[in-house]
């Protein structure tokens, strides 16, 4: 089976083409955990497979390195996007298509020199409010506020400014770190567990996050969270609308307009291709 690793902003997939008919993926949850395996796989945050789409140019499915599936990545699909068109699934000419996900189908616009894909922008929508807007919950005896919101995938976003117990959360060890996030990841309070987004606003048009995310662990960087962070600070009138976010892995671009319709703005790198036994 042929497989590309790819990332954005250092967070990694491995992406198989399933245009091709020899990549016949019968198990893909099982494939998932043992292709990510840092060890004894080819190693990522999950699998993403690239298949026809009747809706749209192509259709993503991901899943996430413990081999559920989820239903949206941001990271992800900018991936997606670079390989359809540098790999001849899309015509050359065309910098602006569509993507289907089971969160919907997600319009695309790259852009590109000398035929290489530099940037892509991905519109992803008018988030959801999954939460009273600024609401509390106590995880693991602390006692918290966040915001909840949906970009596709379910989000759980904790501003260090209103939350003290965490204020130096961004410098804490990955094992402390990993510890604290699977009790976030797991509170009663999110039946189908969320992905946790911890941000200290720099300014108004800047953030520092770190995310944990649902199915995977802490990850260098999350599209769909940092989206989601940015539309639950200027639902709470701390960030403007166009905000320059740093993440462990690299910066992402989150643009809301008057609409409250987001866009997330980034890179994609293809590292390596190879075949994968299993």
């Amino acid at each position: 089976m042929r497989f590309t690793k790819m990332h954005g902003c250092q967070n990694d997939f491995v992406i198989i083409n399933c245009f091709d008919d020899s990549n016949s993926i019968s198990n893909p949850n099982e494939l998932a955990r043992k292709i990510s395996d840092r060890r004894q796989g080819v190693g990522s945050d999950g699998l993403i497979l690239i298949l026809p789409s009747d809706n749209a140019d192509a259709f993503m499915q991901i899943y996430n390195s413990d081999g559920s599936q989820d239903t949206m990545c941001g990271n992800g699909i900018r991936c997606v996007a670079k390989y359809v068109y540098e790999h001849g699934i899309i015509s050359p000419d065309k910098e602006n298509f569509f993507i289907e996900t089971l969160a919907g189908v997600k319009a695309i616009n790259l852009e590109v020199d000398n035929n290489k894909v530099s940037l892509v922008s991905v519109d992803m929508g008018v988030p959801g409010i999954t939460s009273e807007l600024n609401e509390k919950i106590i995880i693991n005896d602390i006692s918290l506020n966040f915001y909840g919101i949906d970009t596709g995938t379910p989000h759980a976003i904790y501003f260090v400014e209103d939350n003290p117990e965490i204020c130096e959360i961004n410098s804490w060890p990955d094992s402390e770190f990993a510890k604290i996030g699977v009790y976030f990841e797991n509170n009663s309070r999110f039946p189908d567990k969320t992905s946790s987004d911890f941000v200290k606003i720099i300014s108004r048009d800047e953030i520092n996050m770190r995310v944990f995310e649902r199915g995977c662990g802490e990850t260098m960087a999350c599209g769909t969270g940092s989206t989601a962070s940015v539309f639950a600070g200027v639902l709470a009138n701390k960030l403007n609308r166009d905000v320059l976010v740093h993440l462990r892995g690299g910066d992402l671009r989150i643009k809301v307009d008057d609409n409250n319709k987001c866009f997330l703005i980034g890179p994609a790198v293809e590292v390596f291709s190879g075949e994968f036994f299993y």
